[in-house]
């Protein structure tokens, strides 16, 4: 038997941190997966898997991660059920106990409105900052490149 889960997708929540009563940190979230399947009228269906993580890793995914995050969860299928207060109805729930979570956001990059997507502030305004144009020279083709503006 294998239950095993892999998942990429963006956080719909700002994960939930909380401590058991053991004293364990245990993160909550939520994220938006895109189902291979399309419905006959060519739309995507979008899955929301709620996740769950524990320890340290936890505390990490809590203090690097916010909603619109892309996330890779891998982890494992579990199902529970509970009977609700209010109604006394009984629900079923199945959600993901994470073992690892990997941030998938460029390094130092904030999520926003925008689809999680934002500008590269360190990015040069163009690539023609970093090439000199030979001037007294008839070939229009030569250029100089300085040593200290290439990437390699």
């Amino acid at each position: 038997m294998l239950n095993r889960v892999v998942l990429i997708g963006r956080m719909t929540r700002d994960p939930e941190l909380r401590k058991t009563t053991s004293g364990l940190s245990v993160a909550s979230f939520a994220i938006a997966v895109d189902d291979s399947y399309k419905q006959p009228d060519g739309t995507k269906n979008t899955l929301f898997m709620n996740c769950s993580i524990f320890g340290n890793k936890a505390e990490n995914v809590a203090k690097f991660t916010r909603k619109g995050s892309l996330v890779a969860v891998e982890g494992r299928l579990n199902q529970r059920k509970y009977t609700r207060k209010t109604d006394n109805v009984q629900i079923s729930v199945v959600e993901v106990i994470a073992d690892n979570v990997e941030f998938l956001d460029p390094k130092g990059s904030q999520p926003s409105d925008n689809g999680g997507y934002s500008a590269d502030r360190n990015a040069p305004s163009a690539p023609a900052s970093q090439v000199e144009e030979k001037k007294d020279s008839g070939n229009l083709d030569s250029i100089d490149v300085v040593d200290d503006d290439l990437p390699f």
